[in-house]
């Protein structure tokens, strides 16, 4: 039996239909750290059903593992002898995956250093211009506009305009230093360049689209709750109402920004965690979702 439409039609609602459902959940606004793993989890399923969708539909029926090196070896398949282009479907079945991987690595090397070098050059910059401060343990550089923002990576930078320290409050000033040191200690540009690289290499897929979207909005929640742990709400929503309009260079990561009105309602809204049930399956998922495609080309009892 070739699973090649089971995988198709499971890839397909990974690709989809999960995005719609996930966008309608009220829960990932609370629980951002998670909802952002559930995107990638979604992100490796949707890759590997491609993987063994291809696999499976460049294979021949009578022995859809094959090529495969294994890998689904528990269905209990075997080629038989005599059948024309074996070996030509087996090499498609093992090289169709193979470029599939190929090109999410390649993808993702690409976004991670055009975004360091992005970053050392205005890193050189920020350098010449601005001034290091040891209270703030930032680079204050002179700018007009309320402004924050990190260049993470080996040599971080935390960056503010010195408008943002002259009308911020400590406890803003405060709170916003502590957003920023939240990106840069999490290896939030990492993450965000699994989703850009998942978005360059299946740019048409409505999960591409909205995983990159949804992973930059909730990795500024996570450096939000982060900061909201010594300082209070108020604080960081004045200090981000103040940067709202501030630009972020290529390759930073910005209190301010786009979203910070969605956040802010957030941070100044009725705040709830979720139950720890919600939480426990959620995980669970997150961990399983992964292995579906696996299960679905090879459901069990098959050997």
């Amino acid at each position: 039996m070739n699973a090649a439409p089971a995988l198709v039609g499971y890839t397909a609602a990974v690709g989809f239909v999960a995005p719609r459902l996930l966008l309608r959940s009220g829960w990932p606004h609370r629980a951002p750290a998670l909802a952002a793993a559930v995107w990638h989890a979604l992100a490796v399923s949707f890759s590997i059903g491609v993987a063994l969708s291809a696999a499976s539909l460049a294979a021949p029926t009578e022995h859809l593992h094959a090529g495969l090196v294994g890998l689904l070896h528990t269905c209990g398949l075997t080629v038989g002898a005599g059948q024309p282009d074996a070996d030509l479907a087996d090499r498609l079945a093992v090289g169709l995956p193979a470029v599939i991987g190929v090109a999410l690595v390649a993808s993702f090397a690409f976004h991670v250093v055009r975004a360091h070098r992005a970053r050392a050059e205005h890193r050189e910059a920020v350098d010449l211009v601005g001034r290091r401060s040891a209270r703030l343990c930032a680079t204050v550089l002179p700018y007009d506009t309320p402004a924050a923002y990190c260049l993470p990576g080996r040599h971080a930078r935390i960056v503010i305009s010195d408008a943002a320290v002259r009308r911020l409050t400590p406890e803003q000033l405060g709170a916003v230093l502590e957003h920023e040191q939240a990106h840069i200690a999490g290896r939030h540009h990492l993450v965000l360049a699994t989703a850009e690289a998942f978005h360059s290499v299946f740019r048409r897929v409505p999960l591409a689209r909205h995983a990159r979207e949804q992973t930059a909005l909730l990795l500024e929640m996570v450096a939000d709750d982060r900061a909201l742990r010594s300082h209070s709400h108020e604080a960081l929503a004045t200090a981000m109402y103040e940067m709202a309009a501030a630009r972020t260079p290529k390759g930073a990561l910005a209190a301010g920004g786009p979203n910070a009105l969605i956040r802010l309602k957030r941070v100044l809204g009725p705040r709830k965690a979720p139950h720890p049930a919600l939480w426990g399956s959620v995980a669970a998922a997150a961990l399983a979702v992964p292995l579906l495609p696996l299960l679905v080309a090879c459901p069990p009892g098959l050997g």
